[in-house]
């Protein structure tokens, strides 16, 4: 801030300490502190006529409190003595999570970050068939409509349904890194980066791999594409607590891991022993989500639709409850969404103002929180400056 003047001086300089404690007492719901200490208030300038602007940076895009946050800044500061008008932007910065600030590949093995990529999000289940790669594609175009630069990749190797799902047509296509030597460039499709097995092996011709080979595509997939800058990067899983999940955790820093479920108790069995495996890898659970939690009727008098639960009732709630986690969302069996992944065209960007793609795009909205949440916890834990105004 460039202020001119001695009286001048001293009187902005008044004022912008009185803007900065009005500050202070607006609070991060999600993380407990206000937003000065955070960092959170960049670009502060005060006029000498009283005129005040600054920038809120948010630690994602997706914040789910972002207008409840804007107009308490603007209320707190307009009532500061002095001040004549108030101008706030809203803006983001999605940041990398203590310890994982290296992004060159290891030689010798270990974890490394994926260079340009902030934030890894895992979509897992115990079972196959309980719609997590619908899930996961619906995550990250949630993610992405919020303002994010995200990509996904397809880790379900035996099922690389992604191509599918997203109306990929393009194939990835070999560049020359200057550095990293041969790598993939992935192609774009919605707004995202996307690479899958899909795009390698044609057809139904079936992926007939051991562990070793599995582990090759899982690095190569992480540190052989050209992933540029990335806020997040979704994971669709395979279904299980085999090789690829265990490779996954051995090769990159994951943020934390989505588990989808439905109510069924044979579905929850298997997500039980999937989060404890992912719990001994130390790979943090963000949330559980249940779909196909319900099928709704229309009511034969007209009035509220009738909830049909095909599948048990609040299964995904019971095993939040249980693993003391977020229950993210429960998605009701909709036929829009079946739709969505066989055209091409997920529900969220197919039907937005729908019911089911608000929710999903909710649930995005919660993902996004729970990283902030655990990664704000980890800076404060290794004595990170988040960061300051200017």
């Amino acid at each position: 801030m460039a202020l001119k003047g001695g009286m001048a001086t001293s009187a902005n300089a008044a004022l912008q300490s009185q803007v900065l404690d009005a500050l202070r007492t607006v609070q991060d719901p999600d993380l407990k502190r206000d937003l000065v200490a955070l960092g959170m208030i960049q670009s502060l300038e005060v006029t000498t006529e009283g005129a005040v602007s600054f920038r809120v940076v948010l630690t994602t895009p997706a914040c789910p409190v972002k207008e409840q946050l804007e107009s308490e800044c603007r209320e707190k500061v307009r009532r500061v003595p002095g001040v004549t008008k108030v101008t706030v932007k809203m803006d983001a910065q999605v940041r990398r999570q203590a310890g994982t600030q290296g992004a060159q590949a290891n030689p010798q093995g270990g974890v490394q970050a994926i260079e340009g990529v902030q934030h890894i999000i895992a979509v897992s289940s115990g079972k196959g068939g309980v719609g997590k790669s619908t899930m996961a594609v619906n995550l990250a175009l949630g993610l992405a409509l919020e303002g994010a630069r995200v990509g996904i990749m397809d880790a379900d190797v035996y099922g690389p349904n992604l191509p599918t799902m997203l109306g990929v047509t393009e194939d990835p296509v070999l560049e020359q890194h200057p550095r990293k030597g041969e790598m993939f460039l992935p192609p774009s499709a919605q707004g995202l980066k996307v690479m899958s097995m899909g795009f390698l092996v044609k057809g139904d011709q079936p992926m007939v791999w051991r562990g070793p080979m599995l582990h090759s595509v899982v690095n190569q997939f992480c540190h052989k594409v050209n992933w540029g800058e990335l806020d997040y990067l979704v994971v669709d899983m395979p279904p299980g607590t085999g090789d690829v999940q265990l490779s996954l955790s051995q090769l990159v820093p994951v943020s934390g891991v989505v588990m989808v479920t439905t109510p069924q108790e044979v579905s929850m069995q298997d997500v039980r022993k999937a989060v404890q495996m992912f719990e001994k890898v130390r790979i943090p659970i963000l949330g559980i989500v249940e779909n196909m939690s319900w099928f709704e009727v229309p009511s034969s008098s007209g009035g509220t639709p009738e909830r049909h639960y095909l599948f048990g009732k609040d299964g995904g709630k019971h095993l939040a409850e249980k693993y003391r986690t977020e229950l993210l969302a429960q998605i009701p069996l909709v036929q829009k969404i079946r739709e969505g992944g066989d055209s091409g065209k997920p529900v969220v960007v197919s039907d937005p103002s729908s019911p089911v793609a608000r929710e999903l795009r909710e649930m995005a909205r919660r993902v996004a929180q729970q990283i902030s949440i655990r990664s704000q916890g980890a800076q404060a834990e290794a004595g990170i400056q988040i960061g300051s105004f200017s």
